[in-house]
This record gives structure tokens, sequence and C-alpha cells, in this order.
């Protein structure tokens, strides 16, 4: 008997320790501002990234009675003794939040979990106005009930220490000037307040460990790169500091992307421990505007033109994955794909996906129809996400150096007048700063914020002609807005809209100077011209 005893007591203390949250700490809490939870535990996994051997969340019941699944992220410790883990909290109501603390551990004996607790969210220190949601095909809603239209640019990445741009190299690897410290307080003065980042090789490659051609990481062998992590912790932090909303587009990170990425258990269950790390440490984040599975997956699905993916599997796991990420997120952030040119049928019907999403080069003057031809098709928000008069950067642009810049303009108000939330981003932000192009923004900002203020929301699609030019108009409350490119060779001297009873007084606006100076009449457009007109 003694001898039994002797075995079993051997085999009990080489079985895993009982996982078991040892304590944790509440930060303050205020409406609409991140909210730090910190936990100790003990625990035993392999690695504790992956979800499957170990996961903590945070469950809340909001004031309302809402219930809310915080993941939580590792910090640090090891398998077995004491680790440290953190979550990142977004309060978007006011009043008593009741909380528990989940760890699942099937590595260990059992699950554990503390007992209920609770805290106190307070108004706001600064005005915010929360996390954007759908809100109809021309604007986006705030948490707070703000309605929100983007205006702004692509900022996919910061310099690269080598630049494979045949005219440009030398500009594009100017890291005192191409980084997000500089370009983001540049757009929001600009009058920006919506631009795009890449996750990839080389902008914010958490899951990649070395050879980044960027010098602002670090090679490391840890699962998660560290220095990409603490990028994206700071720029993501300056980015709320300027009230700049941020489509990431997440890729597939550092994997091959053929066709077992969309159909591989294995590799699905890799990217949903993938997406939960990226909304357990920035989902918080108000300066989340969209999540974006990829850019351009239809290059993606014909990178191997002769085989290429079929797309039903790329359709599927878009299907699964933004059911995974919807649930996965708390605060209900826009999710969004995007193609190059390539339909894939059911993509743009996937009901988990907040916003449809294509990029239109050489082909700017179809942008209005675009748009309303796939809302109206598909009944979903259309976004551009991606324009420019060249896509190809094989040329000088500095040869057509005019035309693109007219067709950065023209590309702009194209959107501002269609019923989209996010005005068509240029691409090519390198170059179009460098051509102090970026100021412009003002003029699209200022336009935008007098249509939300006039018409609370609503806007109506006017018809309107001007003999030989492109001419958009729409009405906002009491006000209605025009916009006219001249893409002809002769001036443009006639304007023909019908107006409401009383609206004839016009309004033209200075571009040079982002502000309206009143006029009798329009005046003569110029051929490659462009005008703009409040009419009240």
């Amino acid at each position: 008997m003694k001898r039994f005893l002797l075995i079993l007591g051997l085999l009990c203390t080489a079985l895993p320790l009982t996982a078991q949250i040892l304590d944790h700490k509440v930060g303050k809490a205020r409406q609409w501002e991140r909210t730090d939870f910190t936990v100790r535990l003990r625990g035993d996994w392999e690695n504790p990234y992956l979800q499957e051997e170990v996961a903590l969340d945070i469950v809340l019941t909001a004031p309302s009675g809402k219930t809310l699944t915080v993941p939580c992220f590792f910090l640090e410790g090891g398998s077995g003794a004491e680790s440290t883990w953190a979550a990142r909290f977004l309060p978007q109501e006011k009043g008593i939040y009741t909380y528990k603390i989940s760890l699942h551990a099937p590595l260990g004996r059992n699950d554990n979990s503390t007992p209920s607790g609770q805290f106190r969210v307070r108004a706001p220190r600064r005005k915010s106005h929360g996390i954007l949601h759908p809100h109809d095909n021309w604007t986006f809603r705030a948490d707070d009930g703000t309605l929100f239209r983007g205006i702004g640019e692509n900022l996919c990445w910061e310099s690269r220490e080598n630049d494979d741009s045949k005219f440009f190299k030398a500009l594009h690897e100017q890291h005192d000037r191409y980084n997000y410290d500089v370009m983001l307080p540049l757009l929001e003065r600009s009058g920006g307040n919506f631009t795009r980042f890449w996750m990839c090789s080389w902008n914010f490659p958490i899951d990649r460990q070395r050879d980044f051609n960027n010098l602002r990481y670090t090679a490391s062998d840890a699962y998660f790169n560290p220095s990409a992590v603490q990028r994206l912790d700071h720029v993501l932090s300056l980015a709320e500091s300027l009230d700049l909303k941020v489509m990431l587009c997440l890729g597939p990170g550092d994997v091959p992307t053929g066709r077992e990425f969309f159909v591989s258990d294995t590799a699905k269950t890799r990217y949903r421990n993938y997406l939960r790390y990226i909304v357990a440490r920035w989902g918080y984040s108000p300066s989340i505007g969209a999540w974006e599975f990829f850019n351009e997956v239809d290059n993606i699905q014909f990178a191997d033109a002769e085989h290429p993916i079929p797309a039903e599997d790329i359709v599927a796991w878009h299907r699964e994955m933004a059911a995974y990420l919807k649930a996965l997120d708390p605060y209900g952030h826009i999710v969004t794909t995007s193609i190059s040119h390539r339909n894939l049928e059911g993509l743009n019907d996937i009901p988990d996906i907040d916003i449809n999403q294509k990029h239109i080069y050489c082909a700017t003057s179809s942008i209005p129809a675009t748009i309303t031809e796939y809302e109206s098709y598909h009944g979903k928000p259309y976004v551009i996400g991606e324009f420019g008069y060249e896509w190809d950067w094989s040329k000088n642009f500095d040869d057509f150096a005019d035309e693109m810049e007219a067709d950065f303009r023209r590309g702009l108000w194209y959107g501002l007048f269609s019923s989209t939330p996010v005005a068509p981003m240029s691409w090519w932000w390198e170059w179009f700063d460098n051509r102090g192009m970026v100021s412009y923004f003002r003029n699209v900002r200022l336009v935008s914020d007098r249509m939300l203020k006039a018409g609370k929301g609503q806007f109506v699609p006017v018809e309107v002609s001007a003999e030989g030019a492109e001419a958009l108009a729409v009405r906002c409350g009491g006000k209605t807005w025009v916009y006219v490119y001249n893409s002809g060779e002769q001036p443009v001297t006639t304007l023909d809209i019908e107006l409401p009873a009383g609206n004839r007084r016009f309004f033209a606006l200075d571009f040079d100077r982002a502000t309206f100076r009143r006029m009798k009449k329009p005046v003569n457009i110029p051929p490659k011209g462009e005008a703009l007109y409040e009419i009240k």
C-alpha cells in the first residue's frame, strides 16, 4: 500500500499545476478613454500567444446590461510560474461596470475565474466621440452619435531602407520626412481625418522575426516582434492624440498566401490567434476606423495566373474570419476588405463585412458611377480605398505632373459628392507631399464639415450640367453645393441647376485660401480648371 501511494504521489507532481489567477488591478476609467487591466496568473502552456493553449478574458457587464468579452494579451513570465497579462478596455458607457476575469488553460487541470468585481466609468476628460460604426452610404456614426466622413490619403508605410522606385528612390528613402511622426501631424494640420496603414513585412511586421527593409525594426526570436508591436503602440497613440482614424490593413501576417492559407485548418487557427492579439492590444483604440483583411485580394487570387485560387475559397475564408472578428471585437469596429479590379462572386455580400471597396487607377472619372452601381446592387456603403492617375511605378510622374495633380483634386471632390463615407484616398503619398499637395485636403474638409452641419447627415443628389464640363451637385438642408471640373478645351460659362425658391446667393470656394467669397454668378472656368460653389 505504501508503495502504491508513493507512485500515485509522483504521478500527481508530474501533472501541470492548476491554472490560477493570482491577482489583478484595474486602472481609472473614463468613457472613451483606455482603461488598463493588469492580471497575474499561474498556468501552463507552450506558447502563451495561442488561445488553444491559454486564453485570458475580462467578461464585463455594462451599465446598460450589455455583456462584453475583452481578450487579454501576454506580457511576460513563464509557463508554470507567475506571468503578467494585460487588457486594454475602452468603456463606451458611463456608470458602473461589473466584471470577472476568466482563464481558460487546457494544459492545466482546470479553468479558473475571479469573483465578480466592479468599477465606475466617469465622463471623459476631453472631447471624444468613441468608436466609428456603419451608419448609411454617406456617413459613419461614432458612439456619441456624431456623423463622420473620412477625408485623407493612403500613408501605408514609412520610408524603407531600400526603395524600389525607378525615379523616386531617393525621395522615398528620406527617413526624417516619411515617417508617421511627421506625416500624421501634417495630414491633421491640413484637414485630413482619415488614413490607411498596411501591416506587412516592412511596416508593423508584428509576426516577422528579421529582414524588414526598414530601420525601425529589430530582429527578434519572439513570437510577436517587440519592436513592431511597440511601433504600432506609438503610432496609434499618436493618431489618437490627433483624432485621426485609420483603416488598418491586417494582411495575412508573415506567411505565404497560396490556396492553403484560405483552406487549411492549421493556417486558419494561426490567423485567428493573429487577430486575437491585434484586437486584444489595439482594439480599444478609437483611432481604428476599420479593420481591413486584405489589400487587393484579387491580386493574391491571381498571383499564380495559371493556377488561381478558387474564388469560393477566398470568399468562404472572408465569411468565416469576418464572423470571428465580429464576435472577438467587443467594440463593433467596421470590417472590410479590398479588391483591385476583379470581383469575386459573393465577396460583396458577406453579412459581417460592413463596407465594400475597390481601387481605381487611370479611371478617376468613373468613381461616382462605380460607387452608385455597387451600392445599388449590394446594399452596402462603398469606398474607393486607392485611386490615382497612374498605377505604374516604372513611369516618371514628373513627366505628367499637371495631370497627376488635377486627378488628385478631382478624385477627392468626386468622392465628396458621391454617397460614400470616405472620400477616395490617393496613392503615391511621398510624390504628392513633395509637390505640396497635402494642404489641398483643407478645402475638401471645409466643404465636408459645412455639408454635415447644414444637412445634419442628409445628402440629396441634385441634377446639374455645365456645358463641356463634368459637374456634380448635392443638397444638404437649405444649401446646395456644386463642383465643376472643366475637362474640355474651352472655358465653361453656363451652369444649369434647379434650385429651391430663394436659393440665389452664390459663394465660390477660394482654393488657395480655403475660404468662400460672395459672387453674383458663376465665373468662367478655364480648361482643366475647377470651381466649387455653395448656393443658399
